[in-house]
């Protein structure tokens, strides 16, 4: 009897954690965020971890600034399929709003203070929407393609 064929296991890494929806929080889901894709082998200062960083910044940015209700917070997810090369980021708050892109073909006026946060991410990430969710709120999504990995490397959780 012929021995099967070694196959690599399906591999997907995911991070969760709720924060304040305060600008503290917002800058600790960046950092944490950045942390986990270097554990991830996604190293600090790589293009793919400076895109998902980018997106995950504005997204929970977003979440602190228009999706903020007073006692509650947001939470960040990022899901990594490493055999397809993608990372997810998942931003959930507990506002009814849905964002919207910036009036006038999407491009803020120079002298706008705001209003770029969405169009950074769209021009970043591969896909983005906005999902509903169990309980008040949304949830604000992107998917970034990032190199796939043939190495043998462990990922540490």
């Amino acid at each position: 009897m012929p021995a099967p064929e070694a196959q690599e296991a399906v591999t997907v890494s995911v991070f969760a954690q709720r924060f304040s929806a305060t600008r503290r929080g917002a800058r600790l889901a960046r950092r944490l965020a950045t942390h986990r894709l270097d554990l991830w082998q996604l190293p600090y200062g790589s293009p793919a971890s400076d895109t998902v960083t980018l997106v995950v910044a504005e997204l929970a940015s977003n979440a602190v600034l228009h999706g903020h209700v007073p006692g509650r917070d947001f939470e960040l997810r990022l899901t990594y399929e490493r055999s397809a090369g993608l990372v997810r980021v998942e931003v959930s708050d507990t506002h009814p709003g849905h964002p919207e892109m910036p009036e006038s073909a999407g491009r803020p006026s120079a002298d706008t203070d705001g209003g770029r946060g969405l169009l950074l991410v769209e021009s970043v990430a591969d896909r983005w929407g906005v999902n509903g969710r169990t309980g008040p709120g949304k949830t604000v999504w992107a998917e970034c393609a990032v190199p796939v990995s043939h190495g043998r490397r462990p990922i540490r959780s």
